[in-house]
C-alpha cells in the first residue's frame, strides 16, 4: 500500500489518480479529504502532518509514503516524529516533495532552510528515500484565474522574464515511479519544464486555450510586493520576487531528470493551460 499526503493538492491529486489507475492500493491523507475528492478505489484518512500520531491509522500496513505538507512550506511539520511513526508502522520507503530552493536559494529560510531540515530528517530516517526538488509550478497561474474569468486579464511583474515551470502532473509521474522502484533510492531529482516561459507567454497560452485574447498587465515590483504581502510572509515575498525577476543560473538550468524518469519530455505550459482551461472560464 502507498500513502499519499497532501492528497488533494496539485501534485497529490494526480499522483493518487495515477496510482489507482496502475492498480496500486492507495490511501490518501489530507486534513480535509473526503471520498468525493478522490478517484474510486482510493482509501482516505483525515490526518494532520503537524500532529504525527494522527497519521498512524493511515500508515498501518503501508510500504511507501509520499510526503508533502500540502503547500505549507514545511512550517509546523515535525518530520522526525512523523518518520518515526511511519517506520514504526512498517513503511520502508519515503518520497519527499521538497523544493529547488534548497539548492538554488540556500540563504533563504523560507525557500531553502525549512525544506533543507526536512530533507535531512528524511535522509537520516533509516528509510529508503528519494527527494524531488521541483522549481516553479505551472499551476501557480491559477492565481490569475479570477481576473481572467472577470476581465480576461493577467497582471504580474517581470512580464518578459521566463523560468521553466513544470506541470504538477509530471511531478506526480516522477513520484509514482520513485515510489515503486528501488533504483531511485538515495537519489535527488531536480524537476522543471522543457523551456523557460514568461508571464506574458503564459497569458497568451491561457488565451489560446480559451479561444479569446487575454490581456497582460505588467506590475511594478512594488505593486507585486503589495499584492503578495496580503497573503504571504515578508521573507517569502522577497525571495519569490527575486526568483521571478532575477532567476539565477541554477533556476534557469533545464534538468534532464523528469524526461529520463518519465521516458518523455515534460509537458509545456501551454498543454497544462489546455488541460486546466475550465479554471479560467
Amino acid at each position: 500500500m502507498i500513502v499519499v499526503t497532501g492528497a488533494t493538492g496539485n501534485v497529490g491529486r494526480p499522483l493518487v489518480q495515477a496510482m489507482v489507475q496502475a492498480g496500486q492500493e492507495v490511501t490518501a491523507v489530507s486534513r480535509g479529504v473526503t471520498p468525493v475528492d478522490l478517484p474510486a478505489g482510493a482509501g482516505h484518512v483525515r490526518g494532520d502532518l503537524a500532529a504525527a500520531e494522527t497519521l498512524r491509522p493511515a500508515l498501518q500496513g503501508a510500504e511507501a509514503l509520499f510526503l508533502h505538507d500540502g503547500g505549507a512550506g514545511g512550517h509546523g511539520l515535525d518530520p522526525r516524529a512523523l518518520l518515526d511513526v511511519a517506520r514504526g508502522e512498517g513503511v520502508r520507503r519515503v518520497v519527499l516533495l521538497s523544493s529547488q530552493g534548497v539548492a538554488t536559494r540556500p540563504e533563504s529560510h523560507s525557500h531553502g532552510g525549512v525544506m533543507r531540515a526536512i530533507e535531512e530528517a528524511v535522509r537520516e530516517s533509516g528509510l529508503a528515500w528519494t527527494i524531488l526538488r521541483p522549481g516553479g509550478f505551472a499551476s501557480n497561474a491559477c492565481a490569475w484565474a479570477e481576473s481572467v474569468r472577470a476581465e480576461r486579464t493577467v497582471a504580474a511583474p517581470f512580464g518578459d522574464v521566463g523560468i521553466p515551470v513544470i506541470d504538477p502532473a509530471d511531478i506526480a509521474g516522477v513520484a509514482a515511479v520513485a515510489l515503486g522502484k528501488d533504483e531511485h533510492d538515495g537519489q535527488i531529482y531536480e524537476l522543471n519544464g522543457p523551456v523557460a516561459v514568461t508571464p506574458r507567454q503564459q497569458a497568451e497560452a491561457i488565451g489560446a486555450a480559451l479561444g479569446e485574447p487575454v490581456r497582460f498587465v505588467e506590475l511594478t515590483r512594488q505593486e507585486a510586493h503589495l499584492r503578495m504581502a496580503a497573503f504571504l510572509p515578508e521573507p517569502v515575498v522577497e525571495t519569490t520576487l527575486a526568483v521571478l525577476g532575477e532567476p539565477n543560473a541554477a533556476e534557469l538550468r533545464l534538468s534532464p531528470d523528469a524526461e529520463r524518469i518519465l521516458g518523455r519530455a515534460p509537458r509545456p505550459f501551454a498543454e497544462w493551460a489546455r488541460r486546466n482551461v475550465e479554471a479560467f472560464r
